[in-house]
């Protein structure tokens, strides 16, 4: 059976709930509650299973806090034997305006700890990952309480129907692959 490993970046805690850092969990509990599945707290993360058309699809959300994400992506895949081109990992992005939605087979990690972690623990920039733009309204030399701020109501009037079009993706991802998926949804607006 095809796996794939689909890793939603975030801090755990509820003082992190909400915040804009924690957007890779958003979008990851909103696909498990879409699917009817729910999270079992197990080695380096909260994971949950389910499958798509046959294919076996593990949702992962590390709790080894954002800085040392690797370690919990790198685990699950030799755990599961999961190829890296079956790894996608949904991130925040301040360069991306609120809810823009970007994914991208491969890249740098534009100054992201979480995906600076992962990079440096896979030993290679070459795996999937859907950008979600947070936005970047705030003043120098605000960025971490930015980023650790929560989303107000009017961010997430904005924010909630683009996390169901980036669950949309994730099943796109699984059945199409990364290029179709690329190709269909990066052009949308």
């Amino acid at each position: 059976m095809d796996k794939y490993l689909i890793v939603g970046l975030g801090n755990v805690g509820d003082e992190y709930d909400m915040t804009r850092h924690n957007t890779g969990f958003m979008v990851l509990d909103a696909f498990a509650k879409a699917s009817n599945i729910v999270y079992d707290d197990r080695r380096y993360g909260f994971v949950a299973e389910t499958s798509i058309k046959g294919r076996k699809v593990i949702l992962l959300k590390p709790s080894t806090y954002m800085n040392l994400s690797g370690n919990a992506v790198r685990y699950w895949m030799n755990k599961e034997n999961i190829d890296i081109t079956r790894l996608l990992v949904i991130v925040d992005d301040l360069a991306l305006p609120l809810g823009t939605l970007r994914l991208k087979a491969s890249g740098s990690n534009a100054g992201h700890n979480g995906l600076g972690n992962i990079q440096s623990v896979l030993g290679t920039q070459q795996y999937c990952r859907l950008r979600v733009g947070i936005g970047n309204e705030f003043q120098r030399g605000m960025q971490i309480q930015w980023v650790l701020g929560k989303y107000n109501d009017e961010e997430m009037k904005v924010l909630t129907p683009k996390i169901e079009t980036a669950c949309e993706i994730i099943k796109s991802f699984v059945l199409s692959g990364v290029d179709f998926t690329m190709n269909t949804f990066n052009k949308k607006r």
